[in-house]
């Protein structure tokens, strides 16, 4: 995705354009890839409150309409179609860029309510995906097959309600209609289990797919971004040989299963067909699959797994000499959803080799620099021109004005070209319609706030339902919040205060209401119900509008900030930047 350029100062501009960029300068874009998704998941004991919790930033050129797509119920068997092109409309219903790859058999029966984002991420039944991109031995991927990975998703959260079900219904799709999409990974959970689940293609000869997956321990955290992050698959018996189809048909779907694993039946004789393993050595599946990271290293990690596992348990000692990062490591304290909110808008701020700011510093014009090497760092400060989310354009001309060779760009967790980002709490001990809720942020989840869309909730605020990737439109949400964020880095040094204190403000105004919000609802819930002690339609239509507009309040409310906000820096650079 094309990065929006960064507004610095005019003084700096003029200086910049009188320096060519030297021969050696570099392509920053392609040092890391910035248009891809972080994920983190949590265990329930590993929680403050016993929740689960998976997450997602999906950081690239995706929709940011959303909305609730209703229960069903489907009077008799008929068919679903299957797409490919809907993370990219511009509203609900468009077909702009969108195609049927296959239809599926639909059943009679019961589809269940979800939430439509351009990775279908929730669903009424507390039953949360998060995902993130791999891609793996592009040798793998066969355009032939009929699911992407958003589609996969979609099914799931209509027919399932746990995520040890919704793997296995995945799984079978894969092995029956072919897996279209590159090497991916869902962050699976319901209120009890979270589980990661990899992908890929089995190569252009064979439409179908591999797949693993491994249940993350209650007490643990694993951290997925764009690696895959599978390795042994030890509890899992590999089958005495291949199954076998009979003529012009696949063999039965027959997965490998644990307590703790599962995989496709197919997922050792590919690598072993393939060459990606000899059938000897101890089996690894991201070895086997991806082989290295996007650093062309023998890793099943890189920047951010490794920083965010760091910032949970530095105890570990974990580091970057390493070969193979566990899947799931266990915190040095139990981790809240604020705290995932704060790891997934995190720039790696203070970090020598990290931090991008920390190369942008001035004299300090408020010490005394006589006898003083003058950029020695008691007598120096950031500059306020500096952000954490300079493009690649900035960091060359900075390169060829020094010609420090440690200028180098590093993808940060928070990036400015997210579309969209969920934190999703699952909670087992409340009613599922409040039970599980949403934390929604657009745009960049570093300066963005974030609102709450509760399981229960069955419409958003219209302004949710238009994307705003396509061009500008004040009808749509999301430039609401860039608007201020993307003028904030002109002088993030000076700006940040106000957004920082603003995304603060409502995440304290979340957790002072939370409890009421649940309390209200139940009490609507109770003052309906019948002699039967159930409740009746009318009482649920009531609690329901109530969840509806909690969240369309807040939502209001972030808007009317943001946009006071934007208002608010154009006064403060009247004068020129």
């Amino acid at each position: 995705m094309k990065n929006l350029n960064r507004f610095i100062s005019l003084t700096a501009w003029t200086l910049f354009c009188a320096v060519s960029v030297s021969a050696q300068s570099f392509d920053l874009q392609e040092s890391m890839p910035g248009d891809k998704c972080t994920s983190i998941l949590v265990g329930r004991k590993a929680t403050t409150d016993g929740s689960v919790i998976t997450s997602h930033t999906c950081d690239s050129w995706y929709r940011t309409w959303m909305r609730w797509v209703p229960a069903a119920d489907i009077e008799r068997d008929t068919v679903m179609d299957i797409y490919e092109g809907r993370m990219h409309t511009e509203y609900p219903g468009s077909m702009d860029g969108v195609k049927v790859k296959g239809q599926i058999p639909q059943p009679a029966g019961h589809t269940y309510r979800y939430l439509d984002t351009a990775y279908p991420c929730l669903n009424e039944h507390q039953l949360g995906i998060g995902e993130t991109t791999f891609t793996g031995r592009d040798t793998l991927e066969n355009k032939d097959g009929m699911f992407m990975i958003e589609e996969l998703c979609r099914v799931a959260l209509q027919r399932c309600t746990k995520a040890r079900d919704a793997i296995l219904l995945m799984g079978q799709l894969i092995h029956e209609y072919g897996y279209g999409d590159s090497g991916e990974c869902l962050t699976i959970a319901d209120t009890e289990e979270a589980w990661i689940f990899e992908t890929l293609g089995e190569g252009p000869d064979q439409v179908g797919g591999v797949w693993a997956a491994q249940r993350i321990p209650d007490d643990e955290v694993c951290v997925s971004a764009n690696i895959s992050r599978i390795g042994s698959l030890s509890t899992l018996t590999p089958p005495s040989k291949p199954a076998k189809a009979k003529k012009g048909k696949k063999p039965a779907y027959a997965p490998l299963v644990s307590d703790t694993q599962m995989a496709s039946q197919n997922v050792f004789d590919v690598a072993r067909k393939l060459g990606f393993w000899d059938g000897s050595s101890e089996f690894s599946f991201w070895r086997a699959y991806s082989g290295v990271n996007y650093f062309d290293e023998e890793k099943n990690y890189s920047t951010r797994e490794l920083y965010i596992m760091q910032q949970l348990a530095p105890s570990l000692g974990l580091n970057d000499t390493m070969d193979e990062l566990p899947v799931s490591i266990r915190p040095d304290s139990l981790v809240s959803y604020q705290k995932v909110i704060s790891l997934l808008g995190t720039w790696y701020e203070g970090d020598k080799q990290l931090d991008l700011t920390q190369k942008m510093r001035i004299p300090n014009a408020s010490r005394d620099l006589a006898g003083k090497k003058p950029w020695a760092s008691e007598d120096s400060i950031i500059s306020s021109i500096a952000n954490p989310w300079m493009n690649s354009r900035l960091i060359n001309t900075l390169y060829a004005l020094t010609g420090d060779n440690d200028w180098h760009w590093v993808r940060t967790v928070a990036v400015p070209q997210c579309a969209y980002s969920t934190v999703i709490q699952l909670r087992g001990w409340l009613p599922d319609a409040v039970g599980g809720v949403c934390w929604m942020s657009l745009d960049n989840p570093g300066q963005s706030p974030r609102f709450p869309i509760f399981c229960g909730t069955t419409q958003l605020p219209r302004m949710l339902e238009v994307c705003g990737q396509h061009r500008y439109r004040d009808d749509a949400l999301v430039w609401h919040y860039r608007q201020a964020n993307k003028l904030a880095t002109v002088r993030w040094g000076e700006c940040r205060k106000d957004i920082e204190s603003a995304r603060q403000y409502f995440l304290d105004k979340a957790e002072r209401e939370l409890p009421f919000v649940e309390q209200q609802y139940m009490s609507i819930l109770r003052s309906s119900t019948t002699a039967e002690e159930t409740p009746n339609d009318k009482g649920e239509a009531y609690a329901t509008d109530f969840l509806n507009g909690y969240t369309a309040d807040f939502v209001g409310a972030t808007v009317l900030r943001w946009d006071e906000l934007y208002r608010q820096y154009w006064r403060k650079f009247w004068s020129g930047f």
